[in-house]
C-alpha cells in the first residue's frame, strides 16, 4: 500500500480575489455616476426653484437620495462582483452624492434671486451655509435630510449586494 500524497500547506501573501470584478473601477465609476447624477439634480432646482414648494423641494431631495443611490448601487454591483469595498464604497459615495447635489443648487439659486456677487459674500461670510441650509429650516426638517442620507446609502448598498451577487456563480 503506498502512502498518499503529503499535506500541502495553503500557500502565504497575497490570495486570489474570489469575488470577482473589480473593486476600485466600481468605486470611481459609481463616483462618477454620483457626480452626474447630482449635477443633474442640481440643473433640475436651479431650473424650477421659483416653482416649488417647500413639500416638492423635500420629495425632489429625497427621489434624488433614491436615484443617486441606484445608480451608483447598482453600477458598484455589476462592476465589483461580489466584493465587500465595492459595496462600502457605493454605500459611502451614493450619501454624499445626495449631500453634495442639494448643497451644489443653494449658491446658484442665491446667485439667480439676487447678485451674483452676493454669493461671494456668503461664501466670505458663512462658507457653510450650503450645508445649514441642507440640515434644515425654519420648519424643522433635519430628519428629512437624514432620511435623504440613509436611503441613498441603503439603496445602493442593497442594490450592489443584489447585482453582486446576481450572475457570477462559480
Amino acid at each position: 500500500m503506498h502512502p498518499g500524497p503529503p499535506y500541502q500547506a495553503p500557500p502565504f501573501g497575497q490570495q486570489p480575489n474570489t469575488a470577482g470584478g473589480n473593486p476600485v473601477g466600481a468605486v470611481l465609476l459609481g463616483f462618477f455616476v454620483s457626480v452626474v447624477v447630482s449635477v443633474i439634480y442640481t440643473g433640475v432646482i436651479f431650473a424650477t426653484y421659483k416653482d416649488q414648494s417647500e413639500t416638492m423641494v423635500h420629495t425632489l431631495y429625497i427621489g434624488h437620495a433614491l436615484l443617486n443611490g441606484v445608480a451608483v448601487g447598482a453600477l458598484a454591483g455589476l462592476v465589483g462582483g461580489r466584493s465587500n469595498g465595492a459595496r462600502i464604497g457605493a454605500a459611502v459615495i451614493a450619501p454624499l452624492g445626495a449631500f453634495f447635489g442639494y448643497t451644489n443648487a443653494v449658491p446658484l439659486v442665491i446667485a439667480d434671486s439676487q447678485t451674483p456677487s452676493v454669493v461671494w459674500d456668503m461664501l466670505e461670510n458663512e462658507p457653510f451655509f450650503p450645508a445649514k441650509a441642507w440640515w434644515g429650516s425654519a420648519s424643522d426638517t433635519t430628519w428629512i435630510s437624514l432620511l435623504g442620507l440613509v436611503v441613498a446609502a441603503a439603496a445602493a448598498w442593497g442594490l450592489a449586494y443584489v447585482a453582486g451577487n446576481r450572475g457570477r456563480r462559480a
